[in-house]
């Protein structure tokens, strides 16, 4: 079309046409001089809007999609961050609850020998052919060297070396730990000395070895042994539970025996700890022992299982006419 005088005369005169049909549709409401026109126009061109619709939308909602990634993933990173922080700290809540739990126990244990405690943590694991942990807690706080290390179980073994913040802790598994002990009950004196806790003297799933002073002392299995006590109480105080007889071998010669001692602390996952800086006022002898498990009670024999027996008393079995029962016989010298 021709850009031409008439031309815009024609299109200034149709856009003052609409502006005037819109003016008095909007003033007229629904009586409106022009309802039946707007609704001959929404017939007519209602099926259009809605194809130009649906061919626009999924172009139109493309380019919304594209504009709003970079928000979507920012707030789907933002979630995942929060997911993540809430995780963390329920994992925390456990692994506070499961300390609160140990601590619990370990004052308990403490309180029952008269322990003075200095509560640490296992930070790690020695490396080399000792078997030692290093904890959380050093001269700063008052540990000292050859100071008693337990658990809320019972004995770990003995600090061997400390720094302001750390202490190192020979084992009681290692082989050249030798812990002066008694056994429960008897009172008997011996040495419990570690077998290796990696297994290195082929006793790994009894890593204590224990051996009376007297060869030829009573000894059973499932007897329980605790420590004896050191001169001055370093390294070892009085008391502490060390494990439990497990099987007893006599030397090929008969004079010594060895007893092997599973231990009461699981040294493969030692975590809250406990040094002993103060020793008990008096000997706490076996009242850290833990209770001893019940035996399994057996079952009473049933009427039914017990054997009949006649109905007159007598024995079931035929017996020659005119003899008598043993228990009637006359003993010979009557």
């Amino acid at each position: 079309m021709k850009d031409t005088r008439r031309t815009r005369v024609v299109l200034g005169a149709l856009l003052v046409v609409a502006l005037a049909m819109i003016t008095i549709d909007h003033r007229g409401g629904d009586d409106s001089p022009l309802r039946g026109l707007r609704g001959i126009g929404a017939t007519v061109f209602g099926p259009v809007e809605r194809a130009s619709a649906s061919v626009v939308r999924p172009v139109t909602d493309t380019f919304e999609t594209i504009g709003d990634a970079p928000g979507q993933r920012r707030r789907a990173d933002r979630l995942e961050r929060e997911n993540q922080e809430l995780r963390e700290r329920l994992r925390g809540a456990r692994v506070d609850e499961d300390k609160s739990a140990q601590l619990q126990r370990l004052l308990g244990t403490a309180g029952m020998g008269g322990y003075k405690i200095l509560a640490g943590q296992v930070i790690s694991a020695g490396q080399g052919f000792e078997d030692t942990v290093t904890i959380d807690v050093g001269s700063r706080s008052g540990v000292r060297r050859d100071m008693t290390v337990m658990s809320a179980e019972g004995l770990v073994g003995r600090v061997t070396r400390v720094g302001p913040a750390t202490a190192t802790v020979l084992l009681a598994t290692d082989q050249t730990s030798s812990i002066g002990s008694r056994l429960e009950g008897s009172k008997e004196i011996g040495i419990v000395q570690g077998d290796g806790r990696r297994g290195l003297g082929g006793q790994s799933e009894t890593p204590l070895r224990f051996q009376l002073l007297d060869a030829a002392a009573p000894i059973h299995v499932g007897q329980r042994i605790v420590t004896l006590g050191s001169q001055g109480q370093r390294p070892y105080v009085p008391g502490v539970p060390i494990g439990v007889v497990e099987r007893i071998e006599r030397s090929t010669g008969g004079l010594t025996r060895t007893a092997y001692v599973r231990p009461f602390v699981r040294f493969t996952s030692l975590d809250v700890v406990a040094v002993v800086v103060a020793p008990p006022k008096k000997n706490p002898r076996d009242a850290v022992l833990p209770p001893k498990p019940k035996p399994p009670a057996t079952p009473s024999a049933s009427p039914s299982a017990r054997p009949s027996a006649s109905p007159r008393g007598d024995d079931p079995s035929p017996r020659p006419s005119g003899s008598r029962s043993p228990s009637t016989e006359p003993n010979a010298g009557d």
